[in-house]
This record gives structure tokens, sequence and C-alpha cells, in this order.
């Protein structure tokens, strides 16, 4: 079982680099009605519940319901960031990325959480490059980052080879992220008028009225995880279960890997759900009406 040293409960966003190219702070990139760091922070905040934001010296920024770190010493690129955001952080390891990721994928961030026991670093390898800046780090390599930035080593991927690191490969990720949009930030305008097209796209598409909801009665390990119990979702039209495992798995990317599957389509093994109090089904293609009643518990409990 995880322990509490094994534990992610924090999320640290980096917020302080130059934004030489994009000409303007990537931090304050409109989105929607809001700046870009807080719909980075938005996000992370339904897995973490401890955000640390890291700023350059005199940087503006907006009230923010974060721990707000200043750089001591400005523009020392990510070993900085993450020295500075890994003393202010609560818990023993902590999720790390940079402010400028619009489509941060939760059910991957929340898998990279799950892969850290018997690790000190857990990065993605996406297309023959390593993302230190979305990557999950214990607070036990901080010592060691220190002794990077006395150097003038700024470059996470240094640490590395010092200690345990397991590199996520591209299978693993694809399962969560198939075009691995994740790992997509925004360098110059050009970035970001195809992030805010991409965005548009999508949040219109949200925004139109879904035929129906249902009510998800968490059980067991599943309450334990999501430390709630019941969660409504929406249903498109002739929806399925595999409907709700995917809407349920937006709402509460935690489920992903202990309950539902890394797809998000299916429930694990040990798992099943109870339809309206009659039937126990694993069947995501039974069709679900709006109003039903799904209950979601281990198997054990249900017969």
């Amino acid at each position: 079982m995880t322990g509490e040293r094994d534990r992610v409960g924090s999320a640290i966003i980096l917020a302080g680099g130059k934004s030489s190219r994009m000409g303007r702070p990537k931090a304050m990139l409109s989105f929607g009605e809001e700046p870009l760091v807080k719909l980075v922070i938005r996000g992370l905040a339904t897995l973490f519940p401890d955000i640390v934001v890291v700023a350059a010296p005199g940087q503006e920024l907006p009230e923010l319901p974060v721990t707000l770190v200043r750089d001591e010493v400005a523009y020392q690129g990510p070993v900085g960031g993450l020295c500075y955001g890994l003393r202010e952080c609560r818990s023993a390891a902590a999720f790390v990325t940079s402010c400028d990721v619009p489509f941060l994928s939760l059910p991957l961030v929340s898998h990279l959480a799950a892969r850290l026991p018997g690790h000190d670093v857990v990065v993605p390898h996406w297309e023959g490059r390593l993302q230190p800046l979305h990557a999950v780090y214990r607070r036990s390599v901080l010592p060691l980052l220190e002794r990077q930035l006395e150097r003038g080593e700024l470059r996470p991927v240094f640490l590395f080879d010092k200690v345990r690191t397991l590199k996520l490969e591209e299978d693993e990720i694809r399962a969560l992220d198939p075009d691995g949009w994740s790992f997509f930030n925004m360098n110059t305008p050009d970035d970001y008028e195809c992030a805010l097209a991409r965005w548009r796209a999508a949040t219109d598409g949200a925004a139109r009225p879904a035929a129906g909801r249902c009510e998800v009665e968490l059980f067991g390990v599943a309450r334990l995880r999501a430390r709630t119990s019941r969660v409504s979702v929406e249903l498109p039209e002739s929806a399925t279960l595999a409907h709700v495992w995917s809407a349920l798995a937006r709402k509460l990317p935690v489920l992903v890997g202990p309950v539902l599957t890394e797809a998000a389509d299916g429930l694990t093994a040990g798992h099943v759900c109870n339809l309206n109090g009659r039937d126990f089904v694993r069947d995501g293609g039974r069709r679900v009406a709006p109003g039903d009643r799904v209950l979601l518990m281990s198997s054990d409990a249900g017969g």
C-alpha cells in the first residue's frame, strides 16, 4: 500500500520565466475570462490540496489561492524554480509543471503520481525528449538540486542519473493522452493563437447542453480515493456506461488506475457497478438513461 512517504499531495507551477519570445508574461495570457495561470491552478486543484506557484521577483500576478514564493535570484531556470517550490511544498512529493500548459491531462498527471512508489522522480519520455516540467519529484531530491544550482547546472535532467528515475514511455502516455497535448507549451504569439483556437473549440463543445444526468454513488476504494460519496455526471444522447466512466474520469481523475481503466472506458478488475439497485454489470455498452442511479463498488461488496 502507498504510504505517506509516497504521497504526491502538492503541485508546483513555475511562472517566473522571461517570456522573451512571447513578448508578454505567459502566466497572464487570457483564456476566456481568466489568465492562464488561474486555468492551470483550477485544474491541478482537483488533484492536489497544496499548490505552490513560483514567480520572479516583482512579477505581477492576480490574487491566487496558492502558496506564492518568489525566486531568490531571478531567471535561474527550471532548477531554481524547482528548488524554491520544493522548499515550500507541504507533502513528500510534488507534481511540477510550467504555467504555459493549457491542455494538461489530469488523468495522466494522476497516473504519474501513482507511479511514484519505488522512485524519486517520474518523468514522461515523449517523442524522444524527457519532459522534466511535467514530472513528479520527491522532496528528498532537494539537496541534490540545490547543489546543481550552486554549480550553475540549470537543467533538471542532470538530476535524473543520480536518483531513482522512472521514465514513462510513449505507449503508457498515449493510453491517457493519445496526442500528447499535455506537453504543448507556448513560446511564441503563434503558439498562443494555436492554443487559444483549440481551447475555444473544446470549451464551445463543452458548453452544449447535455441530454441528461445520472447520479453515481461511490463505495469502498472509489469513495476513499475520491473523498466523496456521490457525483452527478452529464450524459450525451444514447449514453452507455462507458460514457459514465469517461465523464467520471474527467471529474475525478484520481479514480483512473485504481478503479477506472487507464483509457477511462471501463472498470478495473475487482470493481463492479449496480444499476438502479437491480443489476450488477461491468459491460460498458449497457445503456444508461437520464435519472439512472449507478452504484460503483468493489466486486466483493457487490456479490
